[in-house]
């Protein structure tokens, strides 16, 4: 199956109904201009009580490698995902002690081979792009364009999925992962119980057919 990634939990009820579900990674929001914001006590606790089966992404923007990583040891975390304009170098920093998450918006300029430069990542995030916002855009993109990146690592598709549309992004895009954050909420940082259960049904139907 799929591999489905939670992002912008700021809460354990959130938690727990996503783990509940079927997610395999949950997502925490460490920009601070975020609707989603969390603070690393508050999901240094939340992250504690989860099952060890769960893995943990750390959203990170243009913070420096030594922040990232005193952040990401005092919570505890699995993964470190970034939405900023980090550099190779620092990917190649961060990647000698965790998995990285390199995330692109995938806007008119965009270009598949631009993942190149990122090869100590290990995987690449495409987000809908926004000149507001960094991650938790809305937006969904070609999916298609996708099948073209695969080729420098393995694929998370994100922006604007729902459990309407994951389907037919999955069948676009045949991803590793996708990354969900606003298609299953009630309102930025409150997570609807319900419309992540659909979420991963969804995803679920999805991976059957391409068995």
């Amino acid at each position: 199956m799929i591999r489905i990634k939670i992002c912008g939990i700021t809460n354990w009820t959130d938690a727990r109904y996503a783990v509940e579900a079927g997610a395999h990674v949950l997502g925490f929001n460490f920009y601070a201009k975020s609707p989603r914001y969390i603070d690393p006590d508050e999901a240094r606790r939340i992250v504690g009580r989860l099952p060890r089966r769960i893995q943990t992404a750390g959203v990170f923007v243009n913070m420096t490698a030594k922040d990232i990583l005193k952040l990401a040891r005092a919570v505890d975390l699995s993964l470190l995902q970034l939405h900023g304009d980090e550099s190779p170098a620092t990917v190649r920093e961060l990647a000698q002690s965790y998995a990285v998450i390199k995330a692109f918006q995938v806007g008119p300029r965009f270009r598949p081979a631009s993942l190149d430069r990122y090869g100590d990542a290990e995987l690449f995030l495409l987000d809908g792009f926004s000149r507001a916002r960094r991650g938790g855009t809305g937006k969904t993109f070609n999916w298609a364009m996708a099948r073209g990146a695969r080729r420098y690592g393995p694929i998370i598709v994100g922006g604007g999925l729902t459990p309407e549309n994951v389907g037919a992004a999955i069948r676009a895009a045949r991803p590793f992962a996708v990354d969900v954050c606003g298609g299953v909420e009630e309102r930025p940082g409150r997570k609807d119980r319900l419309r992540m259960q659909e979420l991963v049904q969804a995803v679920a139907d999805a991976s059957r057919e391409m068995e």
